[in-house]
């Protein structure tokens, strides 16, 4: 087996043509990619977490959707900024310019992240919308996620956003965001289940739902899942992919915490694992 990190867009082109036999991702499929046989299959949760480099300033730091897209389309330019100090009352924010660190086009984050901020800031919709290829106007760009956490890490001053394991490995200084009930939450496992579990709740079997800016006072608002992309047509019971997505579900579940990632919860396990064996 061989796996290439291509991103979430380009795994999917291959998929598709027939190049490669699963690829992974935090995008949804269109209409199009499913009536062309695609499958997705939910496998663990990921959080987008907001990160950021401020000396001096206690950590604890709350941002919203609102003033997180601002950001992003360059129109809040430093950290004393009135939108983000009416979020953070009592705090003394630096008259700092935001330098903003975003992640190359056809990744996952991109999309969950640019979810999450056209649910909260219809101009951000009308701008940038809901895609893994944005066209930021402002910031400088990581390929890869620890490209990232170094840039903000060695820059003060800078935001970015990253995958919640990253921000456990490397101690990061993350923001508590806003979500749709209110309540300012950090990403953690429990939030993220919370996340899950409110969108799910109930029916079990929408195993493409959005996550992002879920209701619940609990829910972390960047929250998605991470889908396996399969061919419809390579599911029959001799195809060594139905082992490895059978493994998946079952025994290899174990590992996902040891990765940093958030398991699915037992019932939404067991819609997937019956998607699967209906589907040979």
């Amino acid at each position: 087996m061989r796996y290439l990190p291509v991103g979430t867009s380009e795994g999917l082109k291959q998929v598709s043509l027939g190049n490669g036999d699963f690829g992974a991702g935090e995008e949804p499929l269109s209409d199009k990619e499913r009536k062309q046989g695609l499958i997705e299959l939910p496998f663990v949760l990921v959080g987008v977490v907001p990160i950021y480099n401020l000396p001096n300033v206690d950590p604890g730091l709350r941002l919203s959707g609102q003033a997180l897209a601002e950001i992003f389309l360059g129109n809040v330019k430093t950290w004393n900024d009135p939108l983000i100090t009416r979020l953070n009352p009592g705090r003394a924010l630096p008259d700092l310019p935001i330098k903003v660190v975003y992640r190359l086009a056809g990744r996952g984050s991109n999309y969950v992240f640019t979810s999450f901020l056209s649910k909260t800031n219809p101009g951000f919709r009308t701008q940038i919308g809901i895609t893994s290829s944005p066209k930021w106007p402002v910031g400088s760009s990581a390929r890869f996620s620890t490209e990232l956490v170094d840039k903000v890490e060695n820059e003060p001053g800078s935001l970015g956003y990253v995958e919640l394991q990253y921000v456990a490995e490397r101690n990061l200084q993350q923001a508590a965001v806003l979500n749709l009930s209110g309540h300012f939450v950090k990403a953690s496992r429990a939030s993220l289940t919370a996340a899950c579990l409110a969108v799910e709740q109930g029916h079990w079997n929408n195993l493409s739902a959005s996550l992002t800016n879920a209701p619940g006072p609990d829910s972390f608002p960047i929250t998605s899942f991470s889908w396996l992309y399969v061919r419809g047509a390579d599911f029959h019971p001799t195809y060594s992919v139905v082992d490895l997505l059978s493994w998946i579900f079952t025994d290899g579940q174990q590992y996902v915490l040891d990765d940093g990632y958030t398991e699915l919860p037992p019932l939404l396990l067991a819609a997937v694992r019956n998607r699967i064996n209906s589907s040979h």
